[in-house]
């Protein structure tokens, strides 16, 4: 038993932070030159990618509609809460990692071991389809010419590989590995460069794009559809798809926001993170949340929402409406945008390395500092060697797909962890908590008493609390996945009970969590309408991967 205990330690001991952040903050050997501004274009420059050039045309062409715009909206405010959660961690743990630090100051070593891994999945992986995609963006402007000689010169046949060699997205890993290792300063102001272009880009195509708007098609009637496009148009209007083409449309939107949680791995080279970061997560959502609307208005107002190109969208609508120089300028903003994509992606790999490496969780050897441009060499190089062989033989689609399973775990960790933090007895609110040690279980599982400060019993239930709330969760997301027909269209009364049985108890297990005392410890930031966002923001992140699991089984 005494091992068994030993290897259950092992497993849940936590990562200690000194109570004085001051000296944490001046501990670190990495170069603390980036501002807010530097972070704000970071998050914005990850995230505001190619998704914006191509997701508002694919999904109202087939998912939602003009309502695609509803579909933003929905997929940004879920997007908010999950970046609310990151920006009260990096104002509480101001440490390079991101989720993996995260969660091992709140849960446990075993966790902070799989959540570290699959970061560096998740970052490897979206490198590697970003550089992928700007290799055949660029080809593609050049009539395919790289991808003829590669398959001419190294043709594959492999089934899960892709068809040749790809040497151009090799080099291009390559060669924005080694920027970001010469220098987080130096390859920061690139960054700043590729954002602000591709910021012009979105202006000049939401404000070009107004004056050939028509506010007719947004209510397009199902008989005057062309027939070619009325087996795959709905049934017309604004929201030809209806409420379900919204919901499913937010789903898939939701990954253009992906991305802003790099930020959170810079929480050692910021100049003052624990107001920086959440300053730079809040505002980057905020400009990506404007910049996707705006883009989606213009586009489904400019052309009807059945005729337009899934693939390159704005290009094609320019086109058709006689502009050919737009669509040369949305060209190269989104050759801009995924450079910056790319630099997002890449950033934040060898910092999860190094506050591993760090740990002693990997070899240490990965995580040394260089000394004269103080950041992790060795790890940054390893990451865009990973990242060039992945992009160079790899067909990324079902990669992709884990990639996105993965980023939306680190999210429901860190939404969970701001819950077990807030809800933590600290320093002096120990003390006090012992006076209340004789309360019974039931007496403290809704408060009975009243009490304001945590107390041990109190974080115990919040703990218990948190996990159950998971596993219901996952049950009334299953049902909402799985049995859709039979919940939404067959009406069975089996799915509807099992989903009013699930949604009633997490009702109840946020009820029980939101009536314990919570922690009053001074933060620059603090998620608000705690239980309740972090709960949101977990029902949606676990829908999200169910939908993404149950789309790469079928």
């Amino acid at each position: 038993m005494t091992g068994l205990k030993r290897f259950y330690h092992a497993l849940t001991r936590r990562k200690n932070l000194p109570e004085n952040m001051q000296a944490l903050l001046e501990n670190s050997k990495m170069a603390r030159v980036l501002t807010t501004l530097d972070l704000t274009a970071l998050g914005v420059g990850s995230t505001l990618g190619v998704g914006v050039y191509v997701l508002a045309g694919s999904v109202s062409k087939t998912t939602a509609g003009p309502a695609v715009v509803i579909s933003f909206i929905i997929a940004a405010i879920a997007s908010i809460f999950a970046g609310l959660c990151y920006a009260e961690f990096g104002a509480r743990v101001p440490k390079a990692g991101s989720a993996y630090v995260y969660s091992y100051v709140c849960v446990g070593e075993f966790v902070a071991f799989i959540i570290g891994w699959n970061l560096v999945l998740e970052y490897v992986v979206g490198s590697a389809s970003v550089v992928r995609g700007l290799s055949g963006y660029v080809d593609n402007l050049f009539n395919s010419t790289m991808a003829k000689a590669f398959d001419d010169l190294l043709h594959i046949d492999v089934p899960f590989l892709s068809p040749y060699i790809d040497f151009f997205a090799f080099a291009l890993s390559i060669v924005f590995a080694v920027a970001l290792a010469l220098g987080v300063k130096e390859s920061s102001n690139f960054n700043n460069v590729f954002t602000i272009v591709n910021l012009a880009v979105v202006a000049y195509v939401i404000i070009c794009g107004l004056f050939k708007v028509d506010i007719k098609n947004w209510s397009i009637d199902v008989n005057d559809i062309p027939d070619e496009y009325k087996p795959t148009a709905g049934t017309g209007g604004f929201a030809p798809f209806g409420i379900n083409g919204i919901i499913k449309g937010a789903a898939t939107c939701f990954y253009g926001f992906v991305g802003f949680d790099c930020v959170a791995t810079t929480g050692e080279e910021a100049k003052n993170p624990q107001k920086a970061i959440p300053i730079a997560i809040v505002v980057s959502l905020a400009i990506i949340t404007f910049a996707y609307i705006g883009v989606s208005t213009v586009l489904t107002m400019m052309w009807p929402y059945y005729a337009q190109d899934p693939d390159a969208p704005l290009p094609f609508v320019f086109r058709e409406v006689g502009w050919d120089i737009a669509a040369w300028i949305v060209s190269i903003g989104a050759i801009f945008g995924l450079c910056a994509s790319l630099m997002g992606a890449l950033l934040p790999l060898p910092r999860v390395i190094y506050a591993m490496a760090t740990d002693g969780i990997i070899f240490r050897f990965l995580g040394k500092i260089h000394p004269r441009f103080q950041t992790p060499l060795l790890g940054t190089l390893l990451a865009g060697l990973l990242t060039g062989i992945l992009a160079a033989v790899f067909n990324l689609q079902q990669l992709v797909d884990m990639m996105s399973i993965g980023t939306l775990l680190a999210y429901s960790i860190v939404a969970a962890c701001v819950l077990l933090l807030r809800y933590q007895p600290d320093g002096e609110e120990i003390e006090m908590s012992t006076k209340y040690s004789h309360i019974g279980f039931f007496t403290q599982l809704f408060n009975l008493k009243r009490i304001k400060s945590p107390s041990t019993l109190s974080a115990n239930i919040v703990t218990w609390g948190v996990m159950t709330l998971c596993v219901f969760v996952t049950a009334c997301g299953s049902v909402l996945t799985f049995a859709e027909i039979e919940l939404f269209v067959n009406g069975e009364w089996w799915a509807i009970l099992i989903l009013s049985i699930t949604g009633a108890l997490c009702v109840l297990n946020v009820l029980v969590i939101g009536l314990q005392p919570s922690s009053n410890a001074k933060l620059f930031f603090r998620v608000p309408l705690v239980p309740v966002i972090p709960a949101v923001s977990i029902f949606i992140n676990i829908y999200l991967m169910l939908m993404c699991g149950c789309s790469s089984v079928l």
